[in-house]
């Protein structure tokens, strides 16, 4: 077994305003997401729950963990490849069902990443490449859904 990595988050809430709890509809949503040393998050309920639809639910920050987790093994892969990726985009979603009393489950999400490379790749390559970064990707094996991806047809970067 390989080291063991520990994260540590702060989630404070600051919603409570004049009357905390009193009702559902008496608090807001409203709380902030802090990690030692970075700026604050801030974060809300999803707008359907009486969240800020200014703020980041968590719904959003669970796909946007995922889509950043499958990215960063994606470049990690490319690199050990020999393949130069010079651009990623990726537009993910993600899908909840929310049941009749309330409690809800992911059910899955889709990933559409959009790779630029600076020379010309197989598109075989590239799909392998994204087959191995679901593979080692943290967060997408701690999931119990399926995260699909769906990638874009790779494009080589125009000269500079």
């Amino acid at each position: 077994m390989g080291p063991l990595h520990t994260y540590s988050v702060t989630v404070d809430w600051t919603g409570a305003g004049e009357r905390g709890t009193e009702s559902y509809t008496a608090y807001s949503r409203d709380h902030e997401v802090t990690i030692e040393g970075k700026p604050a998050l801030p974060g809300s309920a999803d707008p359907a729950f009486r969240g800020d639809a200014d703020r980041y639910s968590p719904e959003e920050l669970f796909v946007a963990s995922l889509s950043q987790c499958h990215m960063l093994w994606f470049l990690h892969r490319a690199a050990v490849a020999g393949v130069v990726v010079t651009g990623y985009v990726d537009r993910a979603t993600g899908t909840m069902r929310v049941e009749t009393a309330g409690a809800g489950q992911f059910t899955e999400v889709t990933l559409h990443p959009k790779v630029t490379v600076a020379h010309e790749v197989s598109d075989d390559v590239i799909v392998d490449l994204h087959q191995q970064a679901h593979d080692h990707c943290f967060i997408a094996r701690s999931v119990n859904f399926p995260v699909r991806h769906m990638p874009a047809t790779t494009r080589v970067a125009e000269p500079a």
